[in-house]
This record gives structure tokens, sequence and C-alpha cells, in this order.
């Protein structure tokens, strides 16, 4: 285990209640676990710029039936296959699909992707997740 090292924390008692209300629906056992989450969150943000190397995931929602749509995903995807390193397909329902798209990459490259899906005609929704080695 890493050594650990003690600090103290002010703030006022609004303010502590919520944190504390936060943790419990989260299911923290103790508040230092959960500032250090919050920390490991804004670090990884700060880090995740221009020519960082990022591992993530992109996902999309989109109905099937929109004609020439999953083509136009599939050569988006094709364009970018050095960053793709796989892919889930999931059935919503009659109409609607997800798909997860896992990535790694160059930050830039990466978000150029899920642009280009993001702005892709008849794609309901996207969402981009990053993370840091």
């Amino acid at each position: 285990m890493k050594e650990l090292k003690r600090f103290g924390v002010s703030i006022e008692k609004e303010l502590q209640a919520k944190f504390d209300s936060h943790i419990k629906e989260k299911g923290y056992t103790n508040r230092s676990e959960a500032i250090r989450d919050l920390i490991r969150e804004e670090l990884i943000k700060k880090e995740i710029e221009g020519d960082k190397e990022i591992a993530g995931v992109i996902t999309i929602v989109y109905n099937h039936h929109q004609r020439e749509l999953v083509n136009r995903i599939t050569d988006i995807q094709h364009d970018f296959y050095h960053n793709i390193i796989g892919s889930l397909h999931i059935h919503l329902d009659d109409d609607n699909c997800l798909e997860i798209i896992a990535v790694k990459g160059v930050v830039l490259d990466i978000k150029k992707l899920a642009n280009k899906l993001k702005a892709t005609k008849g794609i309901k929704h996207t969402t981009l997740s990053m993370t840091t080695k």
C-alpha cells in the first residue's frame, strides 16, 4: 500500500452535509475515498489534452432503419480503424441500436472520431468517455 498523507479540509456545514449525502448515495464508506476519487477525476480531466495517449469509449444510439446510416457509421469506423480496439452492437428495440466503441490513441484523434460520429445525420445520441493509463 502506498504511503498515506493526512490533511485537513475546512468547508461550510451545508456543503459538508451535501457531500455526506452524495457519498452515501455513491456507496462510499468514508469521506477520504470520495475525496481521493474527486481529486483523481479532476487530474485525469487535466491530463486529457492535445497529444496525450488515452483510452476511452464512444457510445452511439441510432435508428438502424434510417437509410444508409449503418453504412456511414461503418465507413467512419474504418477511417479510424487504428484507434478502434473493439465494438459492441446492442439491439435496444425494433428500431434502435446502441453501439459501444472502445478506442485508444491520441486525444485529438479520438475527439475527431467522436465528433464525426456525433455529426452524422441520424445518430440520436453520442457520448465520449476518456481516461488515462
